[in-house]
């Protein structure tokens, strides 16, 4: 079948890395891509949050079934074009989108349906919003409403810190996504996310995973969009996973099913995990990235089944088949991120990586430049490893680090600490 994947990340470099491995697949193309990407698939420039570029484009090239990456493309209705067009796609409807596109909107549903989530206050004023923060004290978590690119999200430890982030957000740091805030409890505990797929009634979980959030070792440093994950998260024990199926996942998706906004396509919840018991941080509509990584490093060519069975309305027909296995990704990024950084340097040594079922380098932000690969954003690479352990999967990874000559890129050295 001929499969279009949306997107241009480590996460869609992920993706096609593990659909290609399926015999289903035959011709598979990636927009926009990356210099990775473009290794094991055509890759095309086009606008994908234009929902009739992309129908169009899909119809000129008889694609049976298209995978949306990330989260804008989602919210801006993509997936209800290609539908509407007969084009079987992966991927919720904007109004399920609202999920990860609206703060409110989650925290609204769990209030609807019990879900335990941080108690919470959502304002348009900075006034009003600086008036509760100072009543309420901190830690104080306060969040841009709206989509912010993993970024719209600051844990105040101090009430300046609060009081600042209120005055960024409403100032415009993120553009429309800030036009309201949301206000939450400060929920103690150890985070990590859980991934299910649903196609509208039926839930099935593809796995668990934590991510390091912080830029530096020791958990240190401004919050990134990830410097690296490991698959699966012990915190989420068997017991806590069932309380999070029954307590969260589950009600949520009846209740968007009772709202005539059915969700279907993959479902990221990440949790915060204390005394046992799960509560919901927020929910994305896409794989996380860099969790996505690791997930297709352990799920490899099931995937595009499970994806396919999700848009298909199959899901109770299929159960994903788990090897006892880790796998561990830790991501270059260039020197400066999540500030200011440069862009264009030339990375060597990628050559000479393996590129196998059990290590394998996603490229995230690169592009091709007269024959060599530069670095085009912050996160660059994603350098994954599986192994029979944790500790076996985290040295293959490293190894394979200390083998690329980037002298403007960095990593952070510790991921998996917490697990290990």
């Amino acid at each position: 079948m001929n499969i279009l994947i949306l997107g241009s990340g480590g996460r869609e470099h992920a993706l096609a890395w593990a659909i290609k491995q399926n015999p289903k697949c035959g011709r598979l193309i990636v927009a926009p891509g990356n210099a990775g990407i473009a290794q094991l698939a055509e890759c095309a420039d086009i606008n994908i949050l234009d929902g009739g570029v992309v129908a169009t484009f899909a119809e000129e090239n008889a694609i049976d079934f298209v995978v949306i990456g990330p989260e804008a493309p989602l919210a801006a209705g993509v997936s209800d074009r290609l539908r509407a067009a007969g084009i079987t796609t992966f991927g919720p409807s904007a109004a399920a989108a609202q999920l990860e596109a609206s703060k409110a909107f989650t925290k609204e549903i769990c209030d609807a349906c019990d879900a335990p989530t941080a108690a919470w206050a959502r304002f348009d004023h900075a006034a009003d919003a600086r008036a509760y923060v100072t009543k309420m004290g901190a830690p104080i978590v306060v969040k841009a409403d709206g989509l912010a690119a993993g970024k719209g999200v600051v844990v105040a430890e101090t009430l300046q810190d609060g009081l600042d982030a209120i005055d960024m957000i409403f100032g415009g740091a993120f553009g429309d996504a800030g036009a309201e805030v949301v206000i939450e409890e400060f929920m103690p505990g150890e985070e990590a996310s859980f991934f299910v797929l649903c196609d509208g009634q039926t839930v099935c979980p593809i796995g668990t995973a934590q991510d390091h959030k912080r830029a530096f070792d020791g958990d240190q440093g401004p919050n990134t969009g990830g410097m690296g994950a490991y698959s699966p998260a012990p915190v989420l024990t068997d017991a806590i996973v069932e309380q999070t199926l029954a307590q969260i996942i589950r009600p949520t998706m009846a209740e968007m099913a009772r709202r005539g906004m059915p969700y279907q396509g993959v479902l990221y919840a990440g949790l915060m995990i204390a005394d046992g018991r799960a509560r919901l941080v927020e929910y994305n509509a896409r794989f996380g990235d860099p969790e996505c990584q690791v997930l297709m490093m352990r799920l490899g060519a099931q995937a595009l089944d499970l994806m396919l069975a999700c848009a298909e309305g199959r899901l109770d027909q299929v159960t994903p088949q788990w090897a006892e296995d880790h796998a561990l990704s830790v991501v270059m990024a260039a020197r400066g991120y999540p500030g200011a950084y440069d862009k264009g340097t030339t990375i060597h040594g990628l050559d000479s990586q393996p590129e196998t079922a059990h290590q394998m380098v996603f490229h995230a932000g690169t592009a091709e430049k007269d024959g060599q690969v530069v670095a085009t954003g912050g996160r660059v690479l994603n350098v994954t490893a599986r192994g029979d352990t944790l500790a076996q999967a985290r040295a293959r990874a490293y190894d394979m680090v200390a083998n690329i000559d980037w002298p403007e890129g960095f990593c952070r050295n510790d991921i998996g600490w917490r697990a290990l």
